[in-house]
């Protein structure tokens, strides 16, 4: 089920909502979990069943580390668990993810199919559930918080339905409280609301016409098209992949509010760094805290040298990509990310922070997220090298800019360079006013103005599902 879908917004969100507040507090863990898995059922009910398998495997194993910490105080056990769990959730995450990549992999070495593929459908946000499951674990085995033993709030933590699909990815230490005991008010319910309507307005005016124009150029036999249509569809994607993911987030962050609950942010304005590190502070911070605490750090971080931190952020990149998708595509977008924070540490950091005109450090940072945007958007490796070639080869097109421009989109193309971070910038104010609990006349006319242009645009059957469903 969609967050952008007539279905949820008309239907599903009203009940349960309605009913959340209706029926008494003890009973509300268990509407949130059975709303949550009805709302993962609408994909698939086969897909329900993998996402009770890890619930039902992490919810043993770190009662078993539990034991063996506060019981046993058997070490070795409790380690044979862990490494027992981590490589169950890998397992499933790998069949249905990897297998094929990993055949095809196996028969272009080959030169020939030696085992053919599999076609695996991947269940729809396995990567956030499995990797939000596997943080409780391993905070189990650490000792950061203890093995929650009722199931049902085990359940709703991996599984609640606004962070279930597309993250931000939430740690079990960061909501226990919440999880057991919470406080709703009308102060949470109206931000809430404020913030899904922004985020639901990301996406379904801004990321869906840039999508739209995007599309269309790539649709083309790259033969056919311009220098200056492919650094179009460059920038769009760029705008199209910020507006719907982080729009994404701020409906999972309202939605929580909305129920009591207090997610983390999980984006600030990354597209106004001034380097790639300050990028991947701010771009998808829940993935990037999860890879600096759970894989960084326990490789060794920066503490054993110089050379092994470079090699620590190949790994981790190259995990990163690899978490994105199967593919050459994203393992090199994840290498081009880890090259460029090894180069920032050698020297170029120092640099950036001793220049002057910051607009220089702004535009190095714009070409190296736009020319990775490349990658992440190609079909395949050999399409990206194609864009890359008309990219930095100049070339010109039957087609004009006009043709797949349209008034639309030049339109959302404004508003979507100017609240990527710059109007916020200028005016801090409204920027906080943005995030804040106060309602404002004015802002509230606004709101109800974009809802109205949602509706209006899901009406008429603009659809196109997040970018980040397929990871």
């Amino acid at each position: 089920m969609l967050f952008s879908s007539m279905i949820f917004l008309w239907l599903f969100l009203p009940a349960v909502f309605c009913l959340y507040y209706l029926i008494d507090k003890k009973f509300r863990n268990l509407l949130l979990l059975a709303a949550s898995i009805i709302f993962y059922a609408w994909g698939g009910v086969s897909y329900t069943l993998i996402m009770f398998s890890s619930i039902i495997i992490n919810y043993v194993f770190a009662l078993l580390i539990d034991k063996a910490i506060y019981n046993d105080n058997k070490i070795i056990k409790k380690k044979i668990y862990l490494i027992f769990c981590i490589i169950l959730n890998l397992l499933i995450l790998g069949y249905f993810k990897y297998t094929d990549f990993a055949v095809s992999i196996i028969n272009l070495i080959s030169g020939k199919e030696v085992i053919a593929l599999k076609n695996i459908i991947l269940p729809i946000g396995i990567s956030f559930y499995t990797f939000q499951a596997l943080s409780y674990v391993i905070d189990v085995y650490r000792k950061i918080n203890k093995a929650q033993k009722n199931i049902i709030n085990l359940a709703l933590y991996i599984s609640f339905f606004p962070q279930l699909i597309a993250g931000p990815i939430v740690k079990y230490h960061d909501i226990e409280n919440q999880i057991i005991c919470r406080k709703e008010s009308l102060e949470n319910i109206s931000w809430g609301i404020k913030r899904f309507i922004y985020g639901l307005s990301k996406k379904v005016i801004l990321s869906n016409m840039f999508a739209l124009s995007c599309d269309e150029i790539l649709k083309q036999p790259v033969s056919e098209l311009s220098t200056i249509l492919v650094w179009l569809a460059a920038i769009l994607y760029s705008l199209q992949i910020y507006y719907d993911f982080s729009g994404y987030s701020d409906m999972a962050i309202g939605l929580g509010s909305m129920f009591g609950f207090k997610f983390l942010e999980n984006f600030n304005y990354p597209y106004i760094s001034k380097s790639i590190q300050e990028f991947w502070r701010r771009w998808h911070i829940s993935l990037s805290a999860w890879f600096k605490e759970y894989l960084y750090i326990p490789l060794g971080g920066n503490r054993k040298g110089k050379y092994f931190t470079y090699l620590n952020l190949l790994i981790v990149f190259f995990a990163t990509g690899l978490w994105h998708g199967a593919s050459f595509n994203f393992i090199l977008w994840g290498l081009w990310h880890g090259f460029f924070l090894i180069i920032e540490r050698i020297f170029l950091l120092k640099l950036l922070e001793k220049n002057k005109f910051s607009f220089i450090n702004h535009i190095y940072v714009i070409l190296v997220f736009v020319l990775g945007w490349v990658l992440f958007r190609a079909n395949d490796l050999n399409h990206a090298l194609e864009l890359y070639k008309v990219m930095f080869t100049f070339k010109e097109s039957i087609f004009t800019v006009r043709y797949f421009f349209y008034p639309q989109t030049q339109v959302c193309f404004v508003l979507g360079i100017l609240f990527i971070g710059l109007f916020q910038s200028l005016f801090p104010k409204i920027k906080a006013a943005l995030f804040s609990s106060r309602v404002y006349i004015l802002e509230s006319i606004i709101q109800f103005i974009l809802l109205f242009i949602c509706i209006m645009y899901l009406v008429n059957g603009t659809y196109n599902p997040f970018i980040y469903f397929r990871f």
